[in-house]
């Protein structure tokens, strides 16, 4: 009982696995520097794998978008758990979304899939293989942005669910 209670209170990197996957290349430097940094930080408490998929940029929107979502799908394992990040979706603090993720890893044990669209948003294909439709609040972001915001929060979590003092 008492190891089964240690693990309910401390989770192990190695069983924390935490997969991102976006929509196109990040070319300026301060987003890229800030990606690595909170990457870096995410490191000692999960196994991080961030996966660039292909912008499509045409005059077709619905083709952009389409495209893009076969790009997604096809890095998504079958018994990945998806987080899409919509502007319609559930809004969790900070706490809460350390509480979903500790929750998460104490009864499943699925890999915690997050996904960012392009600027023209996800495929309905995407949306519906969702487990979790994931706001930020009702504001629009650069997708670029939306990264960095995911991975602080994603680390805000980490140090929330590790007893840290970085979250106020």
């Amino acid at each position: 009982i008492k190891e089964k209670l240690y693990h309910l209170l401390k989770l192990e990197v190695a069983e924390v696995k935490i997969k991102l996957i976006v929509v196109g290349k990040i070319k300026e430097k301060y987003w890229v520097d800030a990606i690595n940094e909170y990457s870096k930080r995410l490191s000692a408490f999960c196994d991080l794998n961030l996966i660039e998929v292909k912008e499509v940029n045409t005059d077709d929107i619905g083709k952009n978008i389409n495209d893009e979502g076969s790009f997604i799908l096809n890095n998504i394992k079958e018994d990945d758990f998806i987080i899409t990040l919509e502007i319609l979706g559930k809004e969790y603090s900070s706490e809460e979304l350390a509480g979903f993720i500790k929750k998460h890893y104490t009864y499943d044990n699925r890999v915690l899939t997050f996904i960012i669209g392009g600027s023209n948003g996800l495929s309905n294909e995407v949306i519906s293989k969702s487990n979790l439709h994931l706001s930020f609040g009702k504001s629009t972001y650069p997708h670029q942005l939306m990264r960095v915001i995911l991975l602080e929060q994603l680390y805000r979590a980490m140090m929330i669910n590790n007893n840290r003092s970085y979250h106020k």
